[in-house]
């Protein structure tokens, strides 16, 4: 694992963590959620489980994070990082296929990004709980510029989590058609935490989660 600099034009430079394979295949660009950094026991275990499956990561901090502030940047200075990590990974793991996306809050601030305009070299948005409303106030405002998006998406979901209501995730991806790939993890919830009496145990939903990733990611064209 190789600790780079990021410098995002405007907010001064922030930290990132690259994971490298031998003969990688492609290389995910891996944003945070808002309440946790990308050292996060989640953000590692994606990281080293896609190391694992061939697939080389860049995670990295949004600048709120970085000065360790718990108040999301705005949406303006979050695009800016992720086109700034999404050319640092281009510059660093040149000549891999590109998909970018992230946890809740920072797949979102890169699919915003990506329809604002596109990310260079980019093949595919992927999300790992995509949060389509704050929880309790369901709504489907915040997929609206998924519309804008011409790429492959791919939405991995838990059925309980409450930042994203099943009826309404279905209705999106239904817009989105073809675009849009999506997965259910039964008894999820936001975090692709299961209660015991699941039958089930994280480490179980983790391991699909990835293994529903690599796949999704090999089918994307070359």
């Amino acid at each position: 694992m190789e600790t780079i600099r990021i410098e995002v034009e405007a907010s001064g430079p922030v930290s990132g963590l690259l994971m490298n394979p031998l003969a990688a295949r492609a290389c995910f660009v891996f944003a945070h959620g808002a309440g946790a950094g990308m050292t996060h026991s989640f953000m590692e275990s994606v990281a080293t489980g896609l190391l694992e499956r061939g697939i080389a990561t860049l995670r990295y901090q949004f600048p709120y994070m970085e000065k360790g502030s718990k108040r999301p940047d705005p949406p303006a200075t979050a695009h800016a990082t992720v086109r700034a990590a999404v050319a640092e990974a281009a510059r660093r793991c040149e000549g891999l296929r590109l998909v970018a996306g992230g946890k809740s809050f920072g797949g979102r601030m890169t699919s915003q990004a990506q329809a604002a305009a596109p990310l260079p070299g980019v093949r595919g948005l992927a999300f790992l709980g995509f949060p389509l409303h704050p929880a309790g106030k369901p709504s489907e405002d915040r997929a609206r510029h998924l519309a804008d998006i011409e790429l492959p998406m791919l939405f991995l979901q838990g059925t309980r989590d409450n930042l994203a209501e099943r009826p309404l995730v279905e209705h999106v991806m239904e817009a989105l058609g073809t675009k849009a790939s999506l997965k259910w993890f039964e008894h999820a919830d936001h975090s692709f935490h299961v209660p015991a009496r699941s039958g089930r145990n994280d480490r179980d939903v983790m391991r699909e989660v990835l293994d529903t990733f690599a796949i999704w990611m090999a089918a994307l064209a070359p």
